[in-house]
């Protein structure tokens, strides 16, 4: 009986503890929990989890190249100390946007650190959510200087090297030498899973148009005239699904079958919170 006891003990202490990690896209961030997720989806995605204290809410400079230590280094460094003070043995890392880039960088490189290969050793999955792994002509806009410049100031930035990173040919010419999980190119050492969302709804008298503000809606829709039919406002879907694997698109999973435009994609929107919990439990 007592030896049972023992086993029991011993076989909770080696028990694998989940924890989650969000992880911004292009910007500098110093409250993401606010300012760039917003508590309704931080919260939601917390549901989750076993323990709802094996989150954490990723705050670094990415308005910097990805392999900038300000970038992938403060990633780096903050998935170190919350692997080590939460015991953490299975990670999930849910990413937006340019953060699928930095992660990429990370996965793709394990000499370049030396605290990178026990984060991949622990990384079960990155869930990357809209992500700009092909980059997106917005980009190329910016950096050429015309009217995108000011019109994306709040979601993209203006000319920084994150921004310059994500111009189309820059991020092929990344992907073909220096990053992995596109076509051509050897596998992720982890499952990278891309939702992409698939298009911008802003008509006035739609509901879709209000959730994560009305003002981000139009903006996306206007932008999306630049783009291919198939888009976020931001990311094309060629972009979005160019590495890892396609998980869903949008209307496959989400409540009433919505489209998540860019901005709706890091909101509550449309039942994300819930599909990205359950998939932790998953």
């Amino acid at each position: 009986m007592m030896l049972m006891g023992v086993l029991a003990l011993a076989s909770v202490g080696v028990q694998a503890a989940t924890g989650v990690a969000l992880v911004h896209g292009t910007g500098k961030q110093t409250d993401a929990y606010n300012d760039y997720w917003q508590s309704d989806m931080v919260e939601g995605v917390r549901k989750g989890l076993a323990d709802p204290n094996n989150l954490l809410v990723v705050n670094c400079d990415f308005d910097q190249y990805m392999w900038d230590d300000r970038a992938a280094g403060c990633l780096a460094g903050q998935l170190t100390s919350f692997i080590q003070a939460r015991n953490i043995d299975r990670l999930i890392v849910i990413t937006h946007s340019n953060g699928g880039n930095v992660m990429r960088w990370i996965l793709s490189n394990p000499t370049y650190d030396a605290r990178y290969p026990d984060i991949i050793r622990r990384i079960v999955k990155v869930d990357a959510i809209a992500p700009s792994s092909a980059g997106t002509p917005l980009a190329d806009a910016v950096i050429a200087g015309n009217v995108f410049e000011t019109s994306l100031g709040w979601l993209l930035g203006y000319k920084t090297d994150a921004v310059r990173q994500q111009q189309v040919g820059w991020m092929a010419t990344y992907n073909q030498y220096y990053l992995l999980g596109t076509s051509g190119r050897p596998a992720l050492p982890v499952a990278f899973r891309d939702a992409v969302g698939t298009d911008v709804v802003s008509a006035v008298w739609s509901s879709q148009a209000y959730c994560g503000g009305y003002s981000q809606s139009v903006g996306l829709e206007i932008t999306q005239n630049w783009l291919d039919s198939c888009s976020d406002g931001f990311i094309e879907c060629s972009s979005g699904q160019a590495a890892g694997t396609l998980w869903f698109k949008d209307t496959t999973h989400t409540s009433g079958g919505q489209v998540l435009n860019h901005n709706q994609s890091r909101r509550a929107c449309f039942g994300l919170p819930s599909i990205l919990a359950n998939d932790i439990q998953g």
